[in-house]
């Protein structure tokens, strides 16, 4: 592996690396072979697809570090697949290749999250170097220091809820001036959210703005966010361009939309239809030339029937609403979020840790998360600081997570769920199945009642039910 001038190339680092492969995209059969075959010969191994559909299946599977994107495909125009691959690959470089370069095809290519567009010529030489160029950044990258924070890690998982939300995100993506609404829950990962419409909809390197609107003195949020000419008002001694323009090109996001000052929802509400705003001391309009992204925990049309938000905003922001589920309702995707705080914080920390437990991830899995992923990312990292050895124990994570759920129904207004047991016969298991067969019963099958009346959360009725194959025809419906 090379390295860069002063910075050498560390084990950890190289350890970073993935394999490094290439997916080719084209039509035209022997020009996709040939590619690859010369990839291979420069130790790029590459795979090979010949629409749209094809790649997009191998790009949902197989994890790439390059694709090389034939502009014309036959079932769909390679440019405009171009959000959905980043949205499946967001990390991946994508290549444009195009038998004819045209100035307006190179730009639209560009603005949908291209890396570059190369015009195919008689040998693929200059393809194969621009890959092998990809290579040596790709090394670069790893060599030098690692970023902060895990990017998408509130996106990851495979459950219903989370896969909708990515999709949501990969529809919006191609409309540049559709205003968006991310709702959830104080920790499911809203920013990150829109860290990710930001990266699959506007083109490398735009700015990113957010507006926290909590923070917005009322008294400044005009000139923060519209800027303001000169002399405007006392103390204003140049014209400073305000958040609206500073995001040119890119993405405003509104953080908080539920908390902002009234005073500024009537002119937040008039750039949303105009599209225009004004610089404070100004008549002159000026043209909105950013995405508006806004993000809220509160229910935003609460708000407005408490006559606390405006309700034509509120209709004006929820043009395209995406919501961010719970993590209690996103299942096995808690252990696969945990899985990737446990090996992103074993390297941070620069300590070997092991795989977490059986008795681990089930304490992990009965936890109703009121803090969502926020609250797991900080137990995780909790546990790999204070665990010796690497091994992670339930003792390592806080005491609110390791709290066993009484079973006794005392919760439930005095009523008691009484089960017989038969010494050498029942065992803890058995008896629990009993307990919450006999809940499901006196509370006629509905979920939320059963939960109340055993003392638990109805995540963790809906585990149990899981664990031993209860089944909602096992319930009695009334």
């Amino acid at each position: 592996m090379s390295q860069t001038t002063g910075t050498p190339v560390t084990p950890a680092a190289r350890e970073r690396v993935p394999a490094f492969r290439a997916l080719v995209v084209d039509d035209e059969q022997l020009f996709a072979r040939t590619v690859a075959r010369e990839l291979a010969r420069k130790g790029v191994p590459a795979d090979v697809a010949h629409t749209a559909g094809e790649a997009l299946e191998r790009a949902g599977g197989t994890e790439y570090q390059v694709i090389l994107l034939d502009h014309k495909l036959p079932d769909d125009d390679g440019i405009r697949i171009i959000p959905k691959l980043r949205a499946r690959q967001p990390a991946c470089p994508v290549i444009v290749m195009t038998a004819y370069q045209t100035i307006p095809s190179a730009v639209q290519a560009m603005r949908q999250g291209a890396e570059d567009y190369i015009v195919k010529e008689a040998t693929t030489a200059r393809l194969i170097d621009r890959v092998l160029e990809v290579r040596r950044c790709a090394a670069a990258r790893a060599a030098a220091p690692e970023p902060g924070e895990p990017r998408r890690e509130g996106l990851l998982g495979r459950s219903p809820g989370i896969l909708n939300v990515i999709r949501m995100i990969e529809q919006v993506a191609s409309s540049p001036d559709t205003t968006v609404l991310v709702v959830g829950e104080s920790g499911v990962g809203k920013e990150v959210a829109v860290q990710h419409l930001h990266r699959l909809s506007t083109p490398p390197g735009a700015p990113l703005v957010t507006v926290d609107c909590v923070a917005l003195p009322a008294a400044l949020v005009e000139s923060l966010l519209f800027g303001h000419e000169k002399g405007a008002f006392t103390g204003a001694e140049r014209t400073v361009d305000g958040h609206l323009e500073a995001a040119a090109g890119g993405t405003v996001f509104l953080d908080e939309i539920g908390d902002m000052d009234p005073s500024l929802q009537g002119k937040l509400l008039r750039v949303l239809e105009n599209r225009t705003f004004q610089r404070v001391g100004s008549s002159k309009p000026h043209p909105v030339r950013a995405r508006i992204v806004a993000a809220t925990n509160r229910d935003l049309l609460q708000q407005v029937r408490a006559g606390a938000f405006r309700f034509d905003l509120y209709e004006r922001l929820t043009v395209f609403p995406v919501h961010i589920p719970p993590l209690r309702e996103r299942g096995e995707d808690v252990l696969l979020l945990a899985d990737y705080f446990l090996a992103y914080f074993g390297r941070q920390l620069g300590k070997a840790v092991e795989p977490l437990t059986a008795e681990v991830k089930q304490v992990l899995l009965e936890y109703d998360y009121p803090g969502n992923v926020r609250e797991l990312r900080n137990a995780i990292e909790r546990a790999v600081i204070i665990a010796e050895g690497g091994r992670i124990e339930v003792g390592h994570l806080p005491e609110r997570m390791t709290r066993r759920p009484v079973l006794s129904g005392g919760g439930a207004g005095g009523r008691h769920l009484p089960v017989d047991f038969v010494p050498g016969v029942d065992t803890l298991g058995s008896l629990e199945k009993r307990m919450i067969q006999e809940a499901l019963e006196r509370a006629r099958g509905v979920k939320t009642e059963a939960a109340r009346l055993l003392g638990i959360s109805r995540f963790q009725l809906l585990r149990r039910l899981e664990k031993y194959g209860l089944r909602a025809g096992d319930e009695r419906e009334g």
